[in-house]
């Protein structure tokens, strides 16, 4: 059987849940093109697989609506809907092509880089709207993104395929050769470029029914077959294990991680064969709780049925897309949306950390306390697209309840007070191990910087890690970890900073407050980091103005509290 390879990518802008940028298209022209064309030949239809009336390419998927038709109306106990179709079309999977950041960040990478605008243009698509990509590849045309916005009103021959996002005859159809090794990272997963006889396949975690086979085939074309690869962590980590190459002088630059919660996964307790073994899927498409079909077309009781709601951790794009649903063409329901919104939070408080507060103590004039941050996700903590960040709060209050310091104060605007990163671009906020100003504060995140070392925002900039302090997740060890998942900057000499866990040290000045005190301490976490969506102001263009008024306008709930704690001094 012949395949369509997915090249390496040399761009990415990839948001939670299945929004990834990846890479093809033509050779590159000089001088600062990037080198796309690494499988790109073979990304065409084989001739030999065509019958003498050509089929379009487009017939190779099916957009969701054909899938929800039968995927729907399954009711759980307490009449709790858990159909496939309502589930996903609320998702960040259902809505990547739709995401106005990923909107803003391709056109800003596009116009930092015109000389290499349809070379981007083009990769960016292919996770963002695999289908139209694929299809538009197997006529030897490459994927495009504009042309199929805005999601609604395109008229391009693909548009429906791309409004579709990642979807469900995209995802079914990668085969399972390869899938959580170097070969498919970056999105070079397999799909199949012919059709046999009997109907395309389509993989699920069940042996099918005769009977579901027959309606599946007649109504698609497509043929369900038993495929246990689609719950391995290996499937999730074609498109989530992005390597990126910058646009430089000369073609590309060097490899760079833009994101690997699989490597950070494979390093951890919770890997494959560990002690606490989770898939991704154990996680972020829990299983309902009884037996329940998968479809209302002859469907009989299942165990362990996955829910497709994709919980990850963009609550705040979700109610972006939902805010802004007319102009974006959002198609699930609001109260969809905002369920999809709620499970996310949900999801962030009760099972992404802990705060633990301890060693509260005054002396000298000063209030001592130590603060212990726990990852609980079988990752690093923030992980994935580079946006994302977390910090510390930390505040003390007299006996009056005046405030006598803080740390970490999250401003209307989005910005956290004290991170420099926020307040001076070219700047970034530095690990911590104790903190003893109001004016530091401790951010966990990853931090990119260019060639010559100067911080960007940028991903056809970034050549390196200046800064990765985001939480290990418990278990991880550096002796069998990737290279390229390792702590870097301050952390990294840390001894408080360890798998697992953080311990930050705070000593403050109290002597001209009164006792007893009230100290606080908070996790809190960005999806998208002010100084990300602010630096798209920038550009002059309709997508980057959108985004910046959109995050401006909604900027008081881009972050989300996940978990506090509190203590008290003694009285004088």
């Amino acid at each position: 059987m012949s395949r369509v390879p997915w090249p390496g990518v040399v761009c990415t802008v990839c948001l939670f849940a299945g929004a990834l940028l990846i890479s093809a298209g033509a050779p590159p022209a000089p001088p600062y093109h990037p080198d796309v064309t690494s499988g790109f030949a073979n990304a065409t239809r084989p001739v030999a697989s065509q019958p003498a009336d050509t089929t379009d390419p487009a017939d190779d998927f099916r957009t969701a609506d054909r899938c929800i038709a039968c995927h729907m109306g399954v009711v759980a106990a307490g009449g709790i809907d858990v159909s496939i179709g309502f589930d996903w079309r609320a998702s960040m999977m259902a809505n990547a092509a739709r995401d106005p950041y990923f909107q803003a960040a391709v056109r800003r990478e596009i116009m930092d880089y015109p000389e290499a605008a349809a070379e981007i243009e083009g990769e960016c698509a292919r996770c963002h709207m695999p289908m139209a990509t694929i299809a538009a590849l197997l006529e030897g045309r490459p994927g495009e993104v504009f042309a199929n916005l805005p999601i609604g009103g395109a008229e391009g021959p693909y548009a429906d395929l791309a409004a579709d996002g990642v979807s469900c005859s995209l995802c079914h159809q990668i085969q399972p050769d390869g899938l959580g090794s170097e070969e498919t990272f970056t999105a070079r997963f397999d799909v199949s470029a012919e059709t046999p006889p009997e109907g395309r396949p389509v993989f699920g975690p069940f042996e099918p029914d005769e009977g579901g086979i027959g309606i599946m085939h007649s109504a698609t074309g497509f043929r369900p077959t038993l495929g246990e690869h689609v719950t391995s962590s290996g499937l999730c980590a074609s498109c989530h294990t992005v390597i990126t190459h910058p646009v430089q002088p000369g073609g590309s630059g060097p490899a760079f991680p833009e994101q690997a919660p699989y490597l950070e996964w494979q390093a951890s307790i919770y890997a494959e064969g560990a002690e606490r073994e989770h898939s991704c899927q154990d996680c972020h498409m829990p299983e309902v709780a009884e037996d329940v079909p998968v479809t209302r077309v002859l469907g009989r009781a299942r165990p362990e049925v996955s829910r497709h709601i994709f919980r990850g951790g963009n609550f705040f794009m979700l109610r972006i897309l939902n805010r802004y649903r007319e102009e974006l063409g959002v198609t699930a329901l609001p109260q969809e949306m905002e369920l999809a919104a709620q499970r996310t939070a949900d999801h962030l408080r009760t099972a992404t950390a802990t705060v633990e507060l301890g060693g509260v103590g005054l002396g000298g004039g000063r209030l001592e306390a130590t603060v212990t941050v726990r990852n609980q996700a079988g990752h690093k903590f923030p992980t994935a697209y580079p946006s994302r960040r977390a910090w510390l709060r930390f505040a003390v209050t007299d006996r009056w309840g005046d405030r006598v310091f803080e740390s970490g104060a999250l401003s209307a605007d989005g910005r956290v007070v004290g991170d420099h990163h926020d307040t001076d671009g070219a700047g970034y906020e530095p690990h911590h191990t104790v903190i003893t100003s109001p004016d530091e504060v401790q951010v966990y995140q990853g931090v990119m910087v260019d060639g010559d070392g100067t911080v960007t925002t940028g991903l056809m900039s970034a050549h390196r890690w200046v800064k990765d302090n985001r939480i290990l997740p418990d278990g991880f060890d550096p002796a069998r970890a990737d290279a390229r998942v390792q702590v870097v900057g301050i952390a990294a000499e840390d001894p408080d900073f360890v798998a697992g866990s953080d311990r930050v040290h705070y000593t403050v000045p109290v002597d001209a407050a009164d006792a007893p005190f009230t100290v606080e301490a908070e996790l809190w976490f960005q999806p998208i980091g002010y100084r990300w969506a602010e630096n798209l102001a920038d550009y002059d263009a309709m997508e980057t103005r959108r985004f910046v008024r959109y995050y401006r306008e909604m900027a008081e709930g881009s972050a989300l509290l996940l978990a506090r704690a509190e203590a008290a001094t003694e009285p004088n």
